[in-house]
């Protein structure tokens, strides 16, 4: 039996125990608070705010372009340090992970992304966000829509663009090729299929003899890729590839062919071999991105979101097709030969 004595033990036995763990559990409701706090706490008057920028690469003359845009609009704003940071190949997609993995253990107050690969990205991404620590991404769209910004071209439609120069160039007819990029890259895949869908639109009578090869990260392999290919298409009229290395890896093969300019080509990006490719004629198109203003506009953005202003969810920062004939437009030649010296001291 139990009696009133016992029900009354019991029954304080019960409330001292949850007293006690509310006392713990506020302890670590308000560690758990302050630590999230000091990583995210908006920023005070005068404070300077740390935005690591995070590259796909730091060789190619595309990078360097979107860092000077980042060093601009970090001296626009003031009080704004911009910590650059990539790993050296476009291929290197565990470097660029413990990359973010480092600036999120440092606690900055932004990160501005290119990622490599739009799946393997998305579990650092996460855990910046988890950390409160807002991320921009830039260039190339990632698996996981989490993020608080996307700066980039229409890639898609960057793809279409060049697919009607080649068939202005080719007639709309021939054997064509498309030298792909790198499995997981989410620009350039955009870009690829987006000459796809231009083709059927603006050559439906071409023949596209390979759609399914890779150039690889470096332009040593887009050179011994381009290579193979051109031995395998000898007779081939028309050439697409989706970026800067590929590009200048397929102009080196088509220049060693012996077959620089009789072969109509059309690009991605620019540096200045493609530019002296471009004037020569060896290249018939180059599809211009703004990489400047992409690296502008994402360390802005990133801003804006650590201090609570407005800003957009998704920048188009635009797509422009260089030729021969308007290579000397001045807004052509911002584009192409963007001033690199004044903010980067290079």
């Amino acid at each position: 039996m139990i009696t009133n004595r016992s029900r009354f033990l019991k029954n304080a036995l019960v409330l001292g125990a949850m007293a006690l763990g509310s006392v713990f559990t506020a302890c670590n409701n308000n560690s758990g608070s302050t630590q999230e706090n000091s990583t995210n706490a908006k920023p005070t008057a005068g404070e300077t705010l740390k935005i690591a920028v995070i590259p796909k690469g730091s060789t190619h003359t595309y990078w360097k372009s979107v860092h000077a845009g980042a060093m601009k609009a970090a001296s626009e704003l003031g009080n704004v340090e911009v910590i650059w940071q990539g790993p050296q190949k476009e291929d290197d997609r565990q470097m660029q992970i413990q990359v973010v993995q480092n600036f999120i253990s440092r606690g900055v107050n932004g990160i501005v992304l290119a990622p490599l690969d739009e799946r393997s990205l998305v579990p650092p991404v996460k855990a910046a966000i988890k950390r409160k620590i807002p991320v921009v991404i830039f260039d190339s769209d990632l698996g996981s829509k989490e993020y608080a910004s996307f700066v980039a071209t229409d890639n898609f439609a960057g793809g279409k663009l060049c697919a009607q120069r080649l068939a202005e160039l080719t007639g709309g007819k021939g054997k064509i090729i498309m030298l792909r990029y790198s499995e997981g890259s989410a620009s350039t895949h955009a870009r690829e299929e987006g000459f796809l869908a231009g083709m059927k639109e603006y050559a439906p009578d071409a023949q596209l003899v390979s759609t399914n090869q890779y150039a690889g990260a470096t332009m040593e392999k887009a050179f011994q890729a381009s290579q193979n290919l051109l031995n395998r298409f000898a007779d081939v009229n028309g050439i697409y590839c989706p970026n800067e290395s590929s590009t200048q890896g397929m102009l080196r093969a088509l220049q060693t062919a012996g077959k620089a300019g009789k072969v109509k080509f059309v690009g991605f990006d620019s540096n200045e071999t493609l530019i002296t490719a471009l004037n020569a004629g060896t290249i018939q198109g180059l599809a211009l991105q703004d990489p400047f203003n992409m690296g502008y506009q994402g360390v802005k953005t990133a801003v804006a979101v650590i201090k609570g202003d407005a800003f957009e969810k998704r920048i188009d920062t635009g797509i422009t097709m260089a030729t021969k004939e308007n290579i000397n437009d001045p807004k052509i030649n911002a584009l192409l030969t963007p001033d690199l010296k004044k903010w980067l001291n290079e």
